[in-house]
């Protein structure tokens, strides 16, 4: 059957049919059932379904550096670390030395190049808007000494309330919330499609399922609206600038 055929019995658009075939995007949960019934095929699709959201995407960091760079959108919550799009040089290379002390200076340098150069999206014109939530513990943990973590603390403040940047931080005082303990990434492409990305130690997670991402945006939302304002998050991250040239 051709994809206009199907589109036509299906009610869905040819070129999102191509998308979910050529897995360019997660298939959406109303679709296997559909397509059993169009077939026949006695729920086999929706089994399928089952098996195929459960799986890690084979490829998921470049899969997930290729979302990041369609984005319209890009909202963080780090838990632990600065995030990658707003890393300095040095920071970036603490970072790599520490996680993998026998690496070559080489491949820690391939690794920082690589890093750095995910940068370029928050220089397009347009740029993406990015919104990031820090928890303190990003800023209070000194990566690679006093004068790494002062710069890069100084990187942060023009983006705190920039043209197209927020930070804020979520403060020790807030205390427990949902996503205590990891990192999370929500990119929203250019359609509206909201994709988010879990992260820990040395694993990553792809979430395409509409309704898995929603909740995800739902935990962000609700933490956003707890963090400490552009200015209030601007003068912590300045007293703890102070507090490290002491």
């Amino acid at each position: 059957m051709s994809l206009d055929a199907l589109g036509d019995v299906l009610k869905y658009g040819k070129s999102s049919l191509h998308r979910f075939e050529t897995a360019q995007t997660m298939v959406p949960p109303d679709l296997p059932t559909k397509l059993d019934t169009a077939f026949g095929t006695d729920g086999l699709f929706g089994k399928l379904y089952e098996l195929a959201r459960k799986e890690f995407h084979p490829d998921r960091y470049r899969r997930r550096m290729e979302l990041e760079a369609q984005a319209r959108v890009i909202n963080e919550y780090a838990g632990h670390v600065v995030p990658g799009l707003v890393q300095t040089d040095p920071y970036a290379r603490a970072l790599f030395r520490v996680s993998n002390p026998q690496a070559t200076r080489e491949e820690i340098e391939d690794k920082v190049s690589a890093r750095l150069s995910r940068q370029a999206l928050l220089r397009a014109e347009p740029p993406p808007e990015l919104s990031i939530i820090l928890d303190e513990t990003v800023l209070r943990r000194v990566v690679g000494g006093p004068a790494v973590m002062r710069e890069q603390l100084a990187t942060l403040l023009p983006l705190v309330d920039g043209p197209a940047t927020v930070i804020q931080v979520m403060p020790f005082s807030h205390g427990a919330h949902a996503l205590l303990g990891g990192s999370l990434t929500l990119m929203t492409l250019e359609k509206g499609a909201v994709i988010a990305y879990e992260e820990s130690i040395d694993t990553g997670n792809l979430l395409e399922d509409p309704i898995e991402a929603t909740a995800r945006r739902r935990a962000y939302d609700r933490m956003r609206a707890h963090a400490l304002s552009p200015t209030d998050s601007a003068a912590l991250i300045r007293s703890t600038m102070e507090a490290l040239a002491t």
